[in-house]
């Protein structure tokens, strides 16, 4: 027993000279790590910044560097470039099955296991989108889910006493809240409804029909399931109340979304589909603005869904071909798991933070207008689009079929979304034999 112990004494004494070592050397030569963010907007890259700089200093054996502004279309040629940084950061979780299905990130789930971190600390959907074809090659970082912006002193004008629930509601109160010039252009629009118009996209807009994607061989069904007709024939034909033209000018006179000219901001709408983080740009850019947030309105037929919404989020991982894994993995870990630095994030520019715990900490700051995000959040009937191998394009390939939907393009709707389904199934297809080389 003796000699075990004086063994292990001396192991230990060994592993403390190692490591007096391994310090010294960090302390002359610190590792380089470079990370990729998506945030570019003033108070959004500086606060990661200075969240970074906080755990920057706390680990003298790395230097840590952070690139704002970076998209997928960056990170993709990096990596095939073989020029990626330590970690990226993307706000697309759409494009998972990309990362996962090429190895373009490398899988997380051996590095998990390794530090005993279950992913059924993050929730449902979130756990969802950052996986695909078995590997777990991002984690969550913060989130994203969408509800309605209403303009309280436009609502009072208008003798309108509360937030829209149901589609029928939102199509009287939008028509209601318009203001048109005498030349019958808008001033004021209750709500815009064309998609490709800044968050307006049809993912975050089916959620209020139930719409389903895919069968359970993940076979898209947009033309089979009624909830896409039902939902395209409203949006249209509230486009068609406001006339398509004059909508299309009505935008062009419109501020830049991230910026304080932003149109729900600057009084230019009175309802708007937006996410949780218009509340941060709110607060610094327009902190007189009287409004309130909702849950979006959904279909008459389907009252159950409301409270609920659409939920994407930001995503995080390791790009293949690095070498520094270890600092890489310990820094993704710091972001994604560690509950007082979401709370701080999440306060700081209003995202919803992503693990369990600190979805209900304490050390979120109470705000009426974001704490309808958190419950969005946490609605067991809120959803996300599929995942799948061929990644935002698959999105994109429905987004640019409604846009020509709402040009009066497409003359047969139902006809269209069944060509729509086989144009989606012969993506993926394509996709799973490529993605990132």
């Amino acid at each position: 027993m003796r000699r075990i112990a004086a063994a292990v004494a001396l192991i230990g004494a060994l592993m403390l000279v190692a490591a007096a070592v391994a310090g010294g050397a960090h302390r002359s030569s610190p590792t380089k790590l470079t990370i990729w963010v998506g945030w570019s907007a003033g108070h959004e890259l500086t606060s990661f910044k200075a969240l970074a700089a906080e755990y920057d200093k706390a680990h003298p054996e790395i230097t840590l560097k952070v690139v704002g502004g970076v998209d997928d279309n960056k990170i993709v040629a990096a990596i095939r470039s073989g020029t990626a940084p330590d970690v990226v950061s993307s706000f697309n979780s759409y494009n998972v099955g990309n990362y996962c299905g090429s190895g373009g990130w490398i899988d997380l789930t051996s590095l998990l296991k390794k530090d005993n971190i279950d992913p059924s600390i993050f929730p449902p959907a979130p756990r969802y989108y950052t996986q695909y074809g078995g590997k777990r090659c991002a984690l969550p970082l913060l989130a994203d889910d969408y509800g309605l912006y209403y303009n309280k002193a436009m609502f009072k004008a208008a003798g309108i006493t509360h937030p829209p629930r149901t589609i029928a509601e939102l199509t009287a109160d939008a028509k209601k809240l318009t203001v048109r010039n005498k030349d019958g252009s808008i001033k004021v629009a209750g709500i815009d409804p064309i998609i490709g118009f800044y968050e307006n996209v049809p993912e975050r807009w089916i959620t209020s029909y139930g719409g389903k994607w895919t069968d359970a061989k993940g076979h898209a069904i947009l033309g089979k399931d009624p909830a896409w007709a039902k939902w395209a024939t409203w949006q249209k034909g509230l486009v068609d109340w406001y006339g398509y033209k004059k909508l299309i000018r009505f935008q062009a006179g419109l501020g830049d979304e991230f910026s304080a000219s932003q149109a729900f901001e600057a009084g230019k709408l009175a309802m708007n589909l937006d996410g949780e983080w218009r509340v941060a740009f709110i607060a610094h850019e327009h902190p007189s603005l009287q409004y309130g947030t909702a849950p979006m309105a959904v279909d008459n037929a389907h009252p159950e869904l409301y409270g609920s919404g659409y939920i994407n989020g930001t995503i995080i991982g390791i790009p293949r071909g690095g070498k520094h894994l270890d600092q890489s993995w310990a820094l993704v870990k710091y972001l994604t798991t560690n509950n007082h630095f979401l709370a701080q994030f999440s306060n700081l520019i209003r995202n919803v933070p992503t693990t369990k715990a600190s979805l209900t900490s304490a050390e979120i700051k109470p705000d009426v207008h974001f704490s309808t995000f958190l419950k969005i959040f946490g609605n067991p009937k809120s959803s996300t689009s599929p995942i799948m191998a061929s990644g935002v394009a698959y999105t994109n390939l429905v987004q640019n079929f409604f846009t020509k939907w709402q040009a009066g393009g497409v003359k047969n709707l139902v006809a269209g979304l069944n060509k729509l389904d086989s144009q989606l199934d012969a993506q993926v297809a394509q996709a799973k034999g490529g993605g990132v080389p």
